[in-house]
């Protein structure tokens, strides 16, 4: 009976230690950086009978994750010779971080699998990070055509958008300088302008010049393809713009301004007051579940 009862309170140990364990483990960052945003695939399948070009292709995906744990842009090539050599590059985010960017980087190869399969040329682009490659020689795309846009809601009467069109041209002259004198050479800019959130970045190769040129074309698209949206998100070959407005403000408890980050704060918040309220209730029945315990051996005169 007493090796029954030793065995009994194990339980209670396990339960307490889980319990402290959640205790100790970070929250999660709510920022879903890994959402897809678009996919271009080639029409042209990848003829490949020897089996050579998804070997390199293999291989060329295995050094892009490799490396995005470590810096934010990296492009290398597969293959020898020109027959069937693969050229591939990744970037990433400004503003993540290198495990941020490694977590979204190493998601692309399964999506390209299953969106694209076997071609020539393809380009995944998620919410944090985007993925390309080509086989080389296949045909260029010039560094300023638009690959994908999204506009948002346009201006209504007495929704506090007076001035919207000159808070927008501000803002994208921040980010057209910004980009060109951003620090750590990551060709990327991120700030606002009253009530106006904005944000760009160049591929990493591009030179600083071209960049703040690819920035202004996506600008120019942005007021061709958008007009007055309130949110628009412009995706050129080389680069990117994207900027939201709010009318009646964004709250200066806000970190950063951003939406996003109040996204975030408020489900970290959330996490948190579910994560106390379960470790209270374990915690109760932790110390119950002892006290019976207690009570038990004194009654069988197993307790000393």
């Amino acid at each position: 009976m007493s090796i029954i009862k030793r065995h009994y309170s194990h339980p209670f140990l396990l339960l307490f230690t889980t319990v402290i364990l959640l205790f100790l483990l970070p929250l999660s960052d709510a920022a879903d950086n890994t959402s897809l945003v678009y996919k271009v695939c080639s029409d042209q399948k990848l003829h490949d009978p020897s089996g050579v070009y998804s070997q390199n292709l293999k291989s060329l995906l295995v050094s892009l994750v490799s490396q995005s744990s470590q810096k934010p842009f990296f492009t290398t090539n597969s293959g020898t010779g020109q027959n069937n050599m693969i050229m591939g590059l990744y970037q990433c985010r400004g503003d993540l971080s290198n495990t941020a960017c490694y977590n979204c980087v190493s998601k692309v190869p399964y999506i390209l699998e299953n969106l694209c399969g076997k071609v020539v040329a393809a380009r995944i682009q998620l919410s944090g990070c985007y993925l390309r490659y080509e086989v080389v020689g296949y045909k260029q795309v010039p560094e300023t055509q638009l690959l994908y846009k999204v506009c948002g809601s346009k201006q209504a009467n007495g929704d506090g958008g007076d001035g919207f069109e000159e808070k927008r041209d501000s803002a994208f002259g921040m980010v057209e300088n910004g980009v060109k004198s951003s620090n750590g050479g990551k060709l990327f800019y991120k700030g606002s302008y009253q009530s106006l959130n904005v944000m760009g970045q160049c591929e990493g190769d591009l030179a600083i010049d071209d960049c703040g040129d690819c920035v202004k074309s996506a600008e120019e698209q942005a007021k061709a393809e958008c007009g007055d949206s309130f949110q628009a998100q412009i995706y050129l070959h080389k680069c990117f713009l994207s900027y939201s407005f709010y009318p009646k403000g964004v709250s200066s408890t806000m970190p950063s301004s951003t939406a996003e980050s109040a996204a975030q704060g408020d489900t970290k918040k959330t996490a948190a007051i579910a994560l106390g309220v379960f470790a209270a209730i374990s915690f109760c029945c932790v110390v119950f579940l002892c006290v019976k315990s207690v009570m038990d051996k004194k009654r069988d005169g197993t307790w000393k």
